[in-house]
């Protein structure tokens, strides 16, 4: 026991010599960065934080109201934390108790044998998951709160938790400790060089590096099935795709994804890429991106975008091919677009979309999910301030949004791994595309996130006016393909669902597994997540589940062959630039090779 209880101290004392040999050294690093930002311009200055300190008062005044109850719940934690004492205890004297709580299924924070294995770090890790319990369940109870104060409360709450854990500390994760001891400290110096240099790269903000960005170059490497650019505007360069196939259906593809990211999320590489299945199905695959825009594209408005986008695109597909009919497909905010593009030209008897597919598409802004957090009137004017100021929403702060959505897989897994581990994150494909994020107009963001997410006018019939238009979603004909995914945190399936009480004619929906991103890129070659199907589209999204029959595999083979009897029959394949359209240069363009930062 003695020797154990040495052992312990002389590790002690090597740590804090360690610590104190990595301040000395890190002295010099962190006085560079300052000197570069006392240099900088002051352009990436971060907006202020949301404001959400009077939630949580109203919370505090609620939970004191009922005094009972929170007794109650305080004396049940206290009992759960005298049970891990007890069981601590037990395992100190080689007994195998059973623990008092666990990790969730798939939180890999607590991955590393350790926290099994040690008493000291399995006493740790169940004392934070019993108080990380109590603080979520004890502000999820609470009813007395309007909706949308408590679901801002859980969010930010989910936060804090989230930050405390004590996988994201040195002295509290064994694997970080290990290493320290192993390194003699190198990682932690690696991992302050990695954070000034993400803090120099975000000029001043916090800009996780979540992939070698050196790993990938669009076009040359991701973004690489052959095509060429035969028209743009203002906002968005039409890529047409080189055939594959000898023939193809006769009325070509018209693809429109979000412009919040860049459109290869459809094209990250050969054996993932949606747009090359397209292509080696037979389909002509005209593919809209967006322009990444500065300060003097603040200006342009959703009805630019219309106008700019999937309009424009229309009339130039009709010159590249001689087809005025076409199938098309809108993503998320895409699909938004396309939706109401699709009114628009209901109301001007302009019936060239054949069919549409739908992408994890929110029509009706009831239930947004938890971006909804963001979006209220004092979040709204501050965030109108800062783009009034600049001209656009800049894309860093778009993608801190969306990562703290999922801040444990997006956020703190990196922290742990670039700042305590000191080491590079690997290349992966996906996380490259959403690092390189993409800014908003001012006008046009401003407009979809008041009309649309605010106030939920999309779905009132003439409450919104595009090019002297009023929008009616209740004319749009089908035939129309839904495809939504389960575990969706940005466009929650439920919500997508009501699309399908909106618009007439065929109608089918698909509930694909996994979330927005590997929900929809999801090749057939990968055997993953599987998908549900319904004839019946009842009202309530349950009833539809409930009622649905799995299948195996991707949906993507279920949409080729509903999209394929859609476009008509089989004509000699069209080669980019054959027609009456030349070509501008290579895909995946110009647009797509500017990085927001």
């Amino acid at each position: 026991m003695a020797e154990q209880q040495a052992g312990s101290d002389l590790q002690s004392r090597e740590v804090v010599e360690i610590m104190q040999e990595i301040a000395a050294r890190s002295r010099g690093l962190v006085e560079d960065f300052l000197a570069r930002q006392q240099e900088a311009d002051g352009k990436g200055a971060p907006v202020s934080q949301n404001q959400v300190g009077a939630a949580f008062l109203e919370l505090t005044a609620r939970l004191m109201s009922n005094p009972v109850e929170l007794m109650q719940a305080q004396y049940a934690l206290w009992q759960d934390y005298l049970k891990l004492w007890q069981t601590t205890s037990q395992r100190m004297m080689g007994q195998e108790p059973e623990p008092v709580i666990v990790p969730e299924r798939g939180d890999r924070r607590f991955k590393d044998p350790a926290w099994d294995e040690n008493p000291l770090f399995d006493y740790i890790k169940q004392s934070y998951l019993l108080a990380s319990r109590f603080i979520t369940q004890t502000v999820a109870e609470e009813d007395g709160l309007d909706p949308k104060t408590k679901q801002k409360v859980e969010f930010y709450t989910r936060q804090f938790v989230d930050a405390l854990a004590p996988t994201n500390f040195v002295a509290t994760n064994p694997e970080v400790l290990k290493l320290t001891l192993e390194t003699r400290g190198e990682n932690l110096l690696r991992g302050l060089k990695n954070m000034l240099e993400d803090l120099e790269r975000g000029k001043g903000r916090l800009a996780i590096k979540m992939t070698d960005l050196d790993a990938f170059e669009v076009g040359k490497n991701i973004a690489t099935t052959p095509g060429k650019v035969v028209f743009q505007t203002e906002l968005m360069q039409l890529i047409q795709y080189e055939p594959t196939t000898e023939q193809v259906h006769k009325r070509p593809l018209l693809i429109v994804p979000p412009w919040i990211n860049k459109f290869y999320i459809l094209d990250l590489q050969a054996k993932n890429s949606f747009i090359k299945f397209c292509v080696d199905q037979g389909f002509t695959t005209f593919v809209v991106s967006w322009v990444n825009p500065d300060e003097r594209l603040s200006h342009k408005s959703f009805e630019d975008y219309m106008l700019e986008g999937p309009l424009a695109a229309l009339d130039a597909i009709q010159k590249a091919t001689g087809e005025k009919d076409v199938t098309a497909i809108g993503y998320c905010l895409g699909g938004t677009l396309m939706a109401s593009t699709l009114a628009w030209m209901s109301s001007k008897r302009d019936n060239r979309i054949k069919a549409t597919t739908f992408f994890t598409t929110m029509v009706d802004f009831t239930d947004p999910g938890e971006l909804g957090v963001f979006i209220d009137e004092e979040q709204l004017q501050a965030l109108e301030e800062t783009m009034a100021r600049r001209g656009y929403l800049d894309g860093a702060e778009m993608a801190t949004t969306f990562n703290m959505l999922r801040a444990n897989d997006l956020v703190w897994s990196f922290v742990v791994n670039n700042y305590l581990m000191g080491k590079e994150p690997f290349p992966f494909d996906l996380l490259y595309w959403n690092s390189d994020s993409t800014r908003m107009p001012a006008a046009m963001h401003s407009f979809y996130l008041r009309r649309f997410y605010h106030e939920n006018k999309l779905v009132e019939p003439g409450a919104v006016c595009l090019a002297d238009v009023p929008i009616d979603l209740g004319k749009v004909k089908g035939p129309v393909y839904w495809v939504s995914t389960r575990e969706d945190h940005i466009a929650p399936w439920k919500s997508t669902y009501a699309a399908t009480q909106i618009y007439k004619g065929e109608k089918k929906f698909v509930l694909a597994g996994s979330g927005h991103i590997a929900g929809v890129v999801n090749p057939p070659a990968s055997g993953k997540y599987g998908y549900w199907t319904n004839e019946e589209l009842p009202a309530d999204p349950d009833q539809w589940l409930a009622g649905a029959t799995q299948h195996q595999g991707s949906w993507w083979t279920d949409w080729a062959a509903w999209n394929g009897g859609k476009s008509g029959p089989m004509v000699p394949a069209r080669k980019p630039g054959d027609g009456g359209l030349e070509v501008i240069e290579d895909a995946p363009g110009s647009y797509a090779r500017v990085r927001a930062v």
